[in-house]
């Protein structure tokens, strides 16, 4: 069959790998970050322009299933896949469940998690394209966290550390005490994760933005279990 994966994440790259010899694949990828993680099989990079532009990309390569394997926080993306005509799979990790310990406060936005903070030293995981939702919060100390640098208006009083995963505990914990940060803010994006581990050890406050609803349609957590769905389909 051929299949496109709409990527960019760990489970993406896993899927493909697992694929790769059975299937065509072709993964997609937004083309945000330079110098992605690249994936097994043929990679294009770019947006679609909307639902009809995907719709022109699948019938043009004759594309025989359609697996949504984007990050949890790209909804436009995922609601333009579960409007396509053909067989369409999202695999999408499961979302954090608080452990004992754990001072968590869940908000539906990027907006009501600025306007949660109080005076303080924050460290933001949101993304460069959230950072601006707190360049009005000039009580507040930030080190924002991001793979490439994060475009203005920024916070007044603004660190940026341009780094990319995978994090330790180890690693994380030193972050945490060593800018004596007192909240974390981030979006639940699921998966193992050394900052939740780390701050839960230092008492560190954890705001986390809630993922938007999965579109209706199959969905599966592992790139195993894609792997496995893709399988069950009859050949085409």
């Amino acid at each position: 069959m051929r299949v496109l994966i709409l990527g960019g994440t760990t489970e993406a790259r896993e899927l493909a790998a697992l694929i790769a010899g059975e299937h065509h694949v072709i993964t997609s990828l937004a083309g945000r970050t330079s110098a992605p993680r690249l994936p097994a099989g043929e990679v294009r990079v770019g947006g679609f322009g909307g639902v009809g532009g995907l719709a022109d990309y699948l019938a043009e390569q004759r594309i025989d299933v359609l697996v949504d394997a984007t990050h949890p926080f790209a909804a436009r993306m995922s609601a333009n896949a579960a409007a396509m005509a053909v067989p369409t799979l999202i695999l999408r990790r499961p979302g954090w469940v608080a452990s004992p310990g754990d001072e968590w406060q869940r908000v539906a936005s990027v907006e009501e998690a600025a306007a949660a903070l109080t005076a303080g030293r924050v460290f933001l995981t949101t993304g460069r394209q959230t950072i601006h939702a707190f360049a009005h919060r000039d009580d507040c100390w930030f080190l924002a966290r991001s793979v490439e640098p994060p475009a203005p208006p920024l916070p007044r009083n603004l660190e940026v550390l341009l780094d990319r995963g995978p994090f330790t505990v180890d690693g994380e914990r030193r972050l945490l005490a060593g800018h004596r940060i007192d909240v974390l803010v981030t979006k639940d994006s699921g998966g193992s994760d050394a900052k939740l581990a780390a701050a839960r050890e230092r008492g560190v406050r954890v705001i986390l933005i809630d993922r938007p609803p999965l579109p209706a349609g199959p969905a599966v957590p592992t790139a195993e279990a894609a792997a496995q769905w893709l399988r069950r389909l009859p050949s085409r």
